[in-house]
């Protein structure tokens, strides 16, 4: 019997085995701006945007200065955080430029405009915002229609000062 999972699903939050606890809350705390909501000692921390319980569980249980994964192994390739606007999205950016934070890639997708990069403990991170679903790409057919193309980085900069 098929089934179809509920529309209404969501994905609750992501938690990560990081191997310094400081290091990993100066990129999601201090660089991208999330709260501290919970703090388990020296070995975890629960993070989050605007009051929930934790978008980001951070922890060193099993990987307490451990070396990052090796690149070509099965295991998370990113963890995706959706801006409210394409201006949210902006100011990240500029931050990250501002901080000299070296970034892996920036592309437009149609559906939405991505920039991407590491954490320090080398999980990839993806920042972005979605389009209005009415401008959502569609072919001939009604299929929507996603690709990767350049991101005009100066006109998303560009909405950082508006």
């Amino acid at each position: 019997m098929s089934y179809t999972i509920p529309s209404q699903t969501r994905i609750g939050h992501v938690h990560l085995k990081v191997s310094d606890l400081d290091k990993a809350l100066a990129f999601y705390k201090d660089l991208l701006g999330f709260e501290i909501t919970t703090r388990y000692g020296n070995s975890a921390v629960f993070i989050s945007a605007g009051g929930y319980h934790h978008h980001i569980g951070l922890n060193t249980w099993y990987s307490k200065n451990a070396p990052p994964a090796p690149q070509h192994s099965t295991g998370l390739f990113h963890t995706a955080i959706l801006y409210p606007t394409r201006k949210d999205l902006a100011i990240a950016l500029k931050r990250l430029i501002d901080a000299k934070y070296p970034l892996t890639g920036a592309s437009d997708h149609g559906v939405s405009e991505a920039i991407y990069l590491d954490d320090p403990d080398g999980n990839g991170v993806e920042l972005y915002w979605d389009r209005p679903k009415e401008k959502w790409p569609v072919d001939a057919e009604g299929n929507l229609y996603m690709f990767t193309e350049h991101l005009d980085i100066e006109g998303l900069l560009a909405e950082a000062d508006s």
